[in-house]
């Protein structure tokens, strides 16, 4: 084991500890109780005097602008590009007026009342309730009075920002400054609603772009050491399209963890928001985005038309503020901050090795704790098992299974918010109806329904199943984020075929950084995921750990069995992306949209002759971590054009990878092929 050990010395003592027993029902209050009780006009209008910062009085948007503009940082970089540029400083700082101008939010008491007013009317079409823990909520409201604070919630829908703002205002609690993709002023009168409810606009690329990193990055900073209000960005960047957690940006906690770094701010608490919805608005939208159809742009007559919902029901949203983070605590005896002592706190610094490693290992433990806090539902459960029995099965056996499998969870400590006092035929039937878009019970059989695609795409049957299993999979996904880890060591016992335990984790282990841009793990500790995938097996009498073996319990087949079956999809999408890459692009450069194109084409081929059932390979989401990952073994090389970046493939080492994944692949043999 003594390699074991060797490969998970890289940090030391790690920063993230899951807890792994299982959480008790914390006390959740439902919001929109008293919203159906009372009058949506007088909670609008109240009295709203949130606790602040040090009790410093909230700044006027307009003197913000002025701050940054005249800072040293920014003034700084202005200097420095009119002399690259041969340009008078006045030209420069104009342009760096213009970029504020566009970006600066203007919250407004009025505009916050207007979306408190219509969200009250929204959420009560939309939701059957909002349940919110109390206990973080308390704590949110200490940590605001005490030091800076930055909100970073999960994201997965875009009601999660008008959601958490929403939260904050009825609370009586600082409304948040919130960091907006740009697209969001393409719609004309709700852009500028959202800037005067507090959102304030970042571009999706700032290239090499340094005013415009200078004003944003200052901007940022300012509101953050002012203690304003708190700053909320999500660390995954854009909307997760299935459910699972993306892998971490790391710009915008550069930007908030540096006024620590340079003791500009004695503390900042960092705030883990999960958000769980029992049924994601944009669902059938994301579905068909992995599948090619474009996104829509976002624009007010899109919303407009988007109406139509507000006839359906979306069941209930958990909202979970997590215990706030002190980056004080975090950076003890891990960070030394005397480095930025010797340059001037206005001088622009590229982040050493030590920071960069330090800022995602908080991204990565921001992220596992959105996960563990995240509420489960039975659809979750039933969507899992309905995926391991298609194309239909017994209303009753699914009933049954999604049992087994609520123990399994509980057992894993997911934390599961199963009806009370409800009978599982009665919950399961419920759970049902509420998704009743994606699966029907037909003569006493469940079966997932045929959806209807887009205009022009091709093969039509085969994307009509695929859109099916992508939308319940979205859901499946969910308990995954869970089950990760004792589902990998499932994986690795039975792709190994053996007992001895250095060949399970080092099976395990290939595994892991397969799928390291599908799922969540904290960097650098494989041995630690591994022993908590075998603690969490060993808990359920799955397997039977000695020192140097590991032996599946005559109970423990049906465990992983169930557990190895749930990633299948992931190692045959996988299988047949290193197949195409062989076949089909082995011999020449390739843009990533080309790729795409061919993985789609060429799985397609595959479903429609029978070869597979891995509709879950169709999924864009599937071929770009794919991609990346083979880049970053090597299999793959990216080549930076003046066009952007091309690929092409290491025909030695795909050779070598796809061998791999042959010998450790059991690939089903189909009888036919279901369209």
């Amino acid at each position: 084991m003594a390699a074991m050990v060797g490969s998970s010395a890289r940090r030391g003592i790690p920063m993230y500890s899951k807890n792994l027993t299982s959480k008790k029902k914390y006390d959740f209050e439902d919001i929109l109780e008293e919203r159906r009780q009372s009058s949506d006009v007088r909670y609008a209008m109240r009295c709203y005097t949130p606790v602040v910062y040090k009790e410093l009085s909230p700044c006027k948007p307009s003197a913000i602008k002025t701050i940054v503009l005249h800072s040293e940082q920014v003034q700084y970089v202005i200097k420095e590009l009119s002399k690259e540029m041969g340009e008078s400083p006045d030209i420069v700082q104009e342009e760096a007026a213009e970029i504020l101008d566009e970006m600066a939010h203007s919250m407004h008491m009025g505009a916050i009342r207007f979306f408190a007013f219509t969200l009250s009317k929204l959420f009560k079409c939309l939701f059957k309730s909002i349940c919110v823990n109390e206990e973080g909520i308390q704590k949110l409201q200490q940590a605001i009075q005490e030091h800076p604070v930055v909100l970073l919630p999960s994201h997965r829908s875009y009601v999660d920002f008008l959601l958490l703002s929403y939260l904050l205002f009825t609370y009586d609690l600082a409304m948040p400054v919130i960091a907006a993709g740009i697209d969001f002023l393409g719609m004309k009168v709700v852009g500028e609603l959202l800037r005067k409810s507090g959102a304030f606009f970042m571009r999706r690329s700032f290239g090499g772009n340094k005013l415009y990193w200078a004003v944003f990055a200052e901007y940022v900073k300012t509101m953050l050491k002012n203690g304003y209000a708190p700053i909320e960005f999500y660390l995954e960047g854009t909307r997760s399209r299935t459910a699972k957690t993306l892998v971490p940006k790391f710009g915008l906690l550069n930007i908030v963890m540096d006024p620590f770094l340079k003791r500009e701010v004695f503390d900042i608490y960092l705030v883990p928001i999960s958000i769980s919805y029992e049924r994601v608005l944009e669902e059938s939208l994301y579905a068909h985005e992995l599948l090619g159809v474009p996104k829509p742009k976002e624009s007010t007559s899109g919303l407009l038309k988007a109406r139509r919902i507000l006839s359906e029901d979306f069941g209930s949203i958990h909202v979970y503020f997590g215990q706030p983070l002190s980056l004080r605590t975090l950076a003890a005896g891990r960070i030394n901050r005397c480095p930025y002592n010797l340059v001037p706190r206005h001088i622009p610094q590229k982040p050493s090795e030590e920071i960069q490693e330090f800022v995602s290992d908080v991204a990565y433990k921001i992220e596992l704790l959105q996960i563990e806090n995240m509420v489960l539902n039975p659809w979750i459960l039933i969507s899992t098992v309905l995926l391991q029995n298609l194309p239909a099965i017994n209303f009753e056996l699914l009933v049954e299974k999604t049992l087994w499998l609520k123990d399994l969870t509980q057992s894993f400590g997911g934390f599961l918010d199963w009806p009370d006092n409800v009978c599982a035929n009665k919950a399961v039937g419920s759970s049902l109806s509420l998704h009743s878009n994606i699966a029907s019970l037909v003569n006493g059989q469940v079966v997932l329904n045929d959806t209807e695609m887009g205009p022009g795409v091709a093969g039509e049957s085969v994307f009509k199943e695929a859109l099916s299993i992508l939308l319940c999979g979205s859901y499946r996904n969910q308990l995954l984020n869970v089950f990760v880890r004792p589902a990998l060591v499932a994986l690795a016992l039975q792709m190994t075929h053996s007992s001895r335990k250095e060949e399970i984790y080092s099976s395990f282990a290939f595994w892991l950084d397969v799928f390291s841009h599908e799922f969540i793990f904290f960097p650098g500790i494989p041995l630690k995921d591994f022993e908590e995938g075998c603690y969490l097996l060993t808990k359920c009498d799955a397997i039977q750990v000695t020192p140097q073996q590991i032996f599946v319990t005559e109970k423990g087949s049906d465990v992983i069995s169930f557990l190895t079956g749930m990633f299948r999809p992931f190692v045959e999408g996988y299988q047949i992306i290193c197949r195409y890459l062989s076949k089909e692009a082995a011999t020449e450069t390739f843009s990533e949209k080309q790729f795409i194109f061919g993985v789609r084409s060429f799985a397609s081929q595959l479903i429609e002759t029978g070869s597979t059932q891995c509709y879950e390979v169709l999924s864009s989401d599937m071929q770009k971590n794919a991609l990346a990952v083979l880049v970053r073994l090597n299999v793959v090389k990216k080549i930076k054009m003046s066009d952007g970046l091309t690929y092409s493939v290491s025909k030695e080492t795909l050779s070598k990878t796809a061998g791999m994944f042959e010998s450790r692949i059991p690939v089903r043999k189909l009888v036919a092929a279901r369209l």
